[in-house]
């Protein structure tokens, strides 16, 4: 199953423009405003998960952070990335890996994920993605997390995709986990349709074991 999710994604990026698939955001301000949100410091240790060859990279390094991480299943999509950003990508740490097993070689404040967790319909893929972020958020730290809305699509590039709302994300993630912000985020498609996404920002408690 993990192999045919990677074969997907390759597939994806490799045959489409990063402005020819839905979830497409020239300007990711929803996200920049959240993780601005949180006060970091230009050496703030930042990952966005299942970033695809997403502009957000780009935002946080013409901000002037230092230490900013790029995962994604697809080096196809990395690519995309490096190729757009040019000799600034090695300000970058990229990561082509499945976020369900990887295992996170430094730990993180900033955890962001723009639409990959709504993708984990399976229950055994879900834990072990709440299994890695634990493994790479530190205590006091925030994961922010944006997903389809409980009245979002059901679908997203041909797959199921799960849907929710901030108390059932929260519930998803444990007691380990306050929900501290949520907000409703109307995308605009490239083709001009509408996807409602929910963002909720988590804070990690401390005290927690790591």
């Amino acid at each position: 199953m993990k192999e045919s999710r990677k074969d997907h994604w390759e597939t994806v990026y490799a045959t489409k423009g990063e402005n020819q698939v839905s979830w497409f955001q020239d300007d990711p301000t929803p996200s920049l405003e959240l993780i601005e949100q949180t006060h970091p410091g230009p050496d703030t240790e930042i990952i966005d998960i299942g970033c695809g060859a997403s502009r957000l990279i780009d935002g946080l390094v013409e901000r002037g952070f230092r230490r900013v991480t790029a995962l994604d299943i697809s080096a196809a999509a990395l690519d995309l990335a490096t190729l757009r950003l040019g000799r600034r990508a090695s300000e970058v740490q990229w990561i082509a890996a499945d976020v369900t097993e990887w295992h996170p070689s430094r730990r993180f404040a900033i955890w962001h994920d723009r639409a990959a967790f709504h993708f984990l319909v399976d229950e055994t893929d879900r834990a072990a993605y709440i299994a890695r972020l634990k493994e790479a958020l530190v205590p006091g730290g925030y994961a922010i997390i944006a997903t389809f809305a409980a009245d979002g699509p059901d679908t997203c590039s041909g797959l199921p995709v799960h849907r929710y709302d901030a108390a059932g994300l929260a519930t998803e993630l444990g007691a380990e986990f306050t929900l501290v912000d949520s907000r409703p985020h109307d995308h605009l498609t490239p083709w001009n349709s509408s996807q409602r996404f929910q963002f909720s920002v988590f804070q990690r408690q401390s005290g927690q074991a790591a």
